[in-house]
This record gives C-alpha cells, structure tokens and sequence, in this order.
C-alpha cells in the first residue's frame, strides 16, 4: 500500500518485529500493514503448517430482526497470513534481511508450494484476546523472540470460511472503546471483498482458516501471498514496508477509522468484482503517479467529523457530544433507492447511541447545508470544494459499492500505525505542505510530527488498545431501536474494562 497524495491516505501498516529466532509472522493491513518482522525475520506463507495448530479466538454476534430481536451466532476470529510464521522444517521461507529464501523460493508458485503457514498465539503472541461477544487488540507485545505491533482478524463462518455479509438495506452495529488510542494510532473496522475460502487452491490450502485472501481499495503491493503465489518478483527490500510487484485489489467500506481524537467512515468502490492480483497501471501507483489511473478509488468519499467542521463532536471529555473516554455504540445503516435488499446504494447513514442516548451523526457545516450522510451528492459537493480528485464518481460512486455489498463482504477488525504518513490523513493536517485553513485540510486536532511517528507510538504508548464489542446486523432499525436495547447496549458498554 501506498500513501495517498491528497485526500485521504488509508495505507494501514501493521507489523510485528523481533530480535531473535523465528516464531511469527508479518503483517500488513491495507493501508500499509503494519509488518512483522521475527528474528529479524517477518514469515508467511501458503500451506498449513505442522508444527502449531490453528485454534480461533471465539466471537459472538447477533442477527437481529425487527419482530423477533437479536439471536447469538457463535462465529470466531482469524489473524492474517502475514502475521505467521512461514517455514520449511522450522527455516524462515523469509529472510531476516526481508529478502526471500531463494532455496525455498526461487519463484512465487514454487515458494507457496513448499512454506508451511503455523497456527497463532493470539493473545501472548498478538495481543488478540476476545471473551463472548467482545475482541481485544493491544498495540504492542513483547515475546522472547519478537515484538508484535498491531493486528489485522477476519470473521470466519466456519473454521475454513469467512463470513461473508450482505448489508443492502440493512444496518451494523458495533461498541468501540478507543479511550487508549492516542494520535498516531487506528482502531479500525470495515468491510473488504475478499473471497470466502481466501482464495483457497492447489497452492494456497491453508485458506480462509489461515488468513489468506486479504485485499482492499489501496491495492497493497506489501501483501506478501496473493492468490496462491508468493509476491517475490520485483521484491524490493528497503522500502517501508518491503513491497513486491504485484497488488491485490478489492472494494473496501470502512465503517470506522479511528482513534480517542479523531473519526471518519468512507466507502472505497473498485470497478472489478471480487479481488484481483494487480500489476502496472492497474494497481494505480502514487509513487509513479498513477493513484487516479487504476481499478480502486483509493481516496474514497470520506465522512471525518471535524474534517467537515464540527471540531466539538468527537473526542476525550464531557466538552465532545461523542466523549471517547467512555465506549459509545455505532451504528452504520445502508439505504437503498427503493428501500429493498434487492435497491441500489444511496445512502449510507451513521447514528451514535451513548450515556443513554441516541446522538444523529453531526452535519458536514462546512459545506454549507445540513447533510450530515454519504451520499453521491455529498461527496460532489464535499470533492468539488475540497479541490480533491473526484475518484469516486469516476469508479460508480455508491451504485458501485453497494454491488460488492450485494455480492458479499468479509469484516476485518484492525489496529495499525501508519509508517509513510503518520495517520495525519485521519487525525491532523494534511497534506502538510497546505495551510490548515484549507478546506478539508485540518482532518483532527493532532500536532502529528515526531508524536505520531510509528517508533515513537511504539516506544510511548505500547499498552494501547482498542476494544471492539456488541456486533449486530440486522434490517433498518433492528439493532438499537427499542428502549429495551439501548438499555442493553448501555449495560454492555459499562461493563468494558
């Protein structure tokens, strides 16, 4: 992944680094991943592994229905491929130099033919425990043999198949404690259109139960397996994070990105249906100044509150409307054109319940009129005086997001620091070389600098963390409406710890 010009940057870095022997992987969340590295050495791979097994974190949800209420579904967790320990009888299939193996993988089919992908420590090495219907990721955490830096997880259906959603004329509802998330840092959970076997084939059977699969709207170049092939051509090793050749591309709606100071929710459309394995133009490179010229809107229609100029909805203490120092539920419906599942997208409408209370998302005051939604209209008007690029409309707008929310969508839950932008793109000014003033240039109240720098985050605040729990879905109205859940959602939130 790389970071994004102008509007909004989403490159998710993810990684984890050790200092010793091998026993984990790399990871990179789109946006760039935040990597892995283990012995100095970051491992992924294709084929399941024998030497750990692969034991999901449990997580329950409810399906709601307007008449009936909510039911629990036992569903479970997955972490990314990148995050694991790839081998050979117990030897890196990737390098501590971040070069490949060349014994093991002289080309990419070969090397995903002979590395073996291991089960995860999830909380002891990732960070990643969960407890019924709530997940919880820390930011950082010391092994014997690495650090791990963030996480990016997959809600499976099975223990081989991702859930896949389908959201038309639905609604989805989460409670997100990001009261430990500070500047620099984004807990994140959006929607991607992976494939439900994580592109599961004659070089890849570790599948969906592994983590494979990943995609999203920045086409990430530092995904290290992309359908069933190691991304080895081309691997340039001194970027940050090493990349390859190839990219993988996917629609992408993010549902929140954010942290205690700032948020923002923003559909990514692609013109491809399902993922594809990008190359050359295709990809839409910024760094060979092709980010408008591929298959992905990478900048996206974002929805940032204080970007749209309401600096006192969101953040920490009783002055914001939404108070991050406490767990506040979120609501995201998708309204549809003739208010069926079967209806074009149109709308996608956020709503916020807290203390008791059921607070309408903030309107975009500096655009002038009340809208306080994403809708085709409102990103014209928001890309028009922005002076940004309107990507999105070229790529079909919400009409085009909401056909790979009708064909079906995997949930990723992450936390990541960013190692090309720092996250200012979220939560302070950016591009830095534009007075603030700018319209759509002052994203959040951070300072960014050396503050929201990956090593100084990682060195400062290393027990960050973000909880995510009380996920439903369910048709317009089903998940919050009635006093009787909101109560309830209430009690679950102030029973976080």
């Amino acid at each position: 992944s790389f970071f994004q010009e102008q509007t909004t940057p989403t490159n998710r870095s993810i990684c984890l680094v050790s200092t010793s022997l091998p026993n984990l992987t790399m990871a990179p969340r789109s946006r760039v991943a935040l990597a892995a590295v283990v012995g100095g050495t970051a491992v992924m791979a294709q084929q399941p592994g024998t030497m750990q097994a692969e034991v999901h974190p449990r997580l329950a949800i409810q399906e709601c229905d307007p008449n009936s209420g909510c039911q629990y579904q036992e569903k479970s967790l997955t972490i990314d491929a990148n995050w694991r320990w790839a081998n050979v009888a117990g030897k890196n299939c990737y390098l501590n130099t971040d070069e490949w193996d060349q014994s093991f993988c002289p080309d990419g089919e070969t090397c995903a033919r002979q590395c073996g992908i291991e089960g995860a420590n999830y909380e002891s090495t990732y960070g990643v425990s969960s407890s019924w219907d709530s997940v919880n990721l820390k930011f950082v955490t010391k092994t014997q043999y690495s650090n791990n830096y963030g996480s990016r997880l997959y809600l499976m259906e099975d223990d081989d198949t991702y859930k896949m959603f389908k959201l038309l004329n639905k609604e989805f509802t989460f409670t997100v404690d990001a009261s430990q998330l500070t500047c620099g840092l984004n807990g994140a959970l959006y929607f991607v259109e992976m494939d439900a076997k994580g592109d599961m084939s004659a070089t890849n059977t570790a599948g969906a139960k592994y983590g494979t699969g990943y995609c999203d709207a920045q086409c990430p170049h530092d995904v290290k397996w992309i359908k069933g092939s190691a991304n080895s051509r081309n691997w340039n090793n001194t970027a940050v994070p090493p990349v390859g050749h190839y990219g993988c591309c996917c629609a992408e709606m993010d549902l929140w990105e954010a942290n205690s100071r700032a948020t923002a929710y923003t559909p990514h459309p692609c013109q491809n249906s399902g993922s594809i394995k990008c190359e050359g133009t295709t990809c839409g490179d910024t760094l060979i100044g092709q980010r408008y010229d591929g298959v992905c809107d990478k900048d996206g229609c974002d929805y940032n509150n204080y970007r749209m100029g309401e600096k006192n909805f969101y953040g920490k203490g009783a002055q914001f409307q939404i108070n991050t120092e406490k767990p506040v539920t979120v609501v995201t419906q998708f309204i549809t054109d003739n208010g069926q599942d079967n209806g074009n997208l149109v709308e996608v409408k956020r709503i916020f319940l807290q203390d008791g209370k059921v607070i309408e998302n903030s309107v975009a005051s500096i655009l002038g009129d009340a809208k306080n939604s994403i809708t085709d209209d409102f990103c014209s008007v928001q890309k028009n005086m922005f002076g940004d690029t309107n990507d999105f409309a070229r790529k079909g707008g919400l009409k085009q997001m909401g056909e790979a929310m009708d064909r079906g969508m995997v949930l990723v839950i992450s936390l990541w620091d960013d190692t090309q932008v720092n996250m200012l793109w979220l939560d302070s000014t950016y591009p830095t070389n534009v007075p603030s003033s700018t319209p759509g240039v002052s994203r959040g109240p951070c300072a960014g600098g050396e503050s929201s720098k990956p090593a100084f985050l990682r060195s400062t605040f290393p027990d960050s963390s973000v909880r995510f729990s009380g996920i439903k879905y369910g048709p317009i109205g089903s998940t919050y409406n009635s006093q009787r859940r909101l109560e309830a959602e209430e009690e679950a939130a102030a029973n976080f710890v």
